[in-house]
């Protein structure tokens, strides 16, 4: 199946035709005129999936780059639904326990972390790391309420705060960050060790603690305090790693040093278009 990695989205695109293709055992042209036929019926439909999906050129079987119809993750979930079809159905049932178990988890946000919990034991995570990943959620949460205080918009202003916190103790944006590690979609708190994970949690609960004491109004008066926060962080980090003789911000991701799934074992819960 013939995918993209869009950097400046940060979302994984699918060829929709490789999809039907996929889904209904049929050959690449079979699954162009399958993806044209159901494309007609999902637009009378008023269905947005198609309407704002896109397209990225893909080298087609004659070799030559060819435009494309695409769709991110989630668009690609909502065209599974539409597709009858034996292949199709476990995704379908996945989809819907899936659905269920998050109306459960909006009932009772608890069941939330513990699901993160079972999650990050079955991929091998320590308990003191775990520990310490679901302190971080508290002292983010912490930081983000005294955001909402001060008057912060989420979305772009929580983003460009948080990306000052990080870049003030370690020297890189969440991206770069990101991209330091060799990631994508994961989560970067995910992949962080013990050691950049409590100078993080240091970062923003230094943050809280100066923006409750300076009170702060808006986003730019913000500004001002994230990096004082961050700069507590990076106090810490150059002291442990004067006395360490090398740098604790490290390349590794979790994928690097946890155990494969399998061996986890007795763990707790020329522009042509494709159509």
């Amino acid at each position: 199946m013939r995918t993209a990695w869009d950097d400046e989205r940060e979302e994984w695109y699918f060829s929709i035709v490789d999809v039907c293709g996929v889904l209904t055992d049929s050959d690449y042209q079979t699954a162009r005129k399958y993806w044209k036929v159901l494309k007609g019926r999902l637009i009378k439909e008023g269905n947005e999936t198609v309407t704002n999906c896109y397209q990225l050129k893909f080298k087609a079987p004659d070799g030559k780059m060819r435009l494309t119809d695409v769709a991110d993750t989630e668009q690609l979930f909502r065209l599974i639904q539409s597709i009858p079809s034996k292949k199709a159905e476990p995704f379908k049932q996945w989809m819907a326990s899936v659905a269920k178990q998050r109306l459960d988890q909006m009932a009772d946000p608890e069941l939330a972390i513990d699901q993160a919990i079972q999650d990050w034991r079955r991929k091998g995570y320590s308990e003191n790391w775990i520990n310490n990943r679901v302190k971080s959620i508290e002292v983010r949460k912490a930081l983000t309420d005294e955001w909402d205080r001060a008057g912060v918009q989420q979305g772009q202003q929580y983003a460009s705060l948080t990306d000052i916190i990080t870049r003030e103790w370690s020297g890189k944006t969440t991206r770069q960050y990101k991209q330091f590690k060799g990631l994508k979609k994961e989560s970067l708190r995910d992949n962080m060790t013990n050691t950049e994970l409590i100078l993080n949690m240091l970062a923003e609960s230094a943050a809280t603690d100066l923006s409750k004491e300076q009170n702060p109004q808006g986003y730019k008066q913000s500004v001002t305090v994230a990096k004082k926060g961050g700069s507590v962080a990076k106090a810490a980090r150059d002291k442990l790693e004067s006395q360490l003789g090398h740098s604790v911000i490290s390349p590794a991701k979790a994928a690097d040093y946890l155990p494969p799934a399998g061996d986890v074992q007795a763990l707790p819960e020329e522009e042509d278009n494709e159509d």
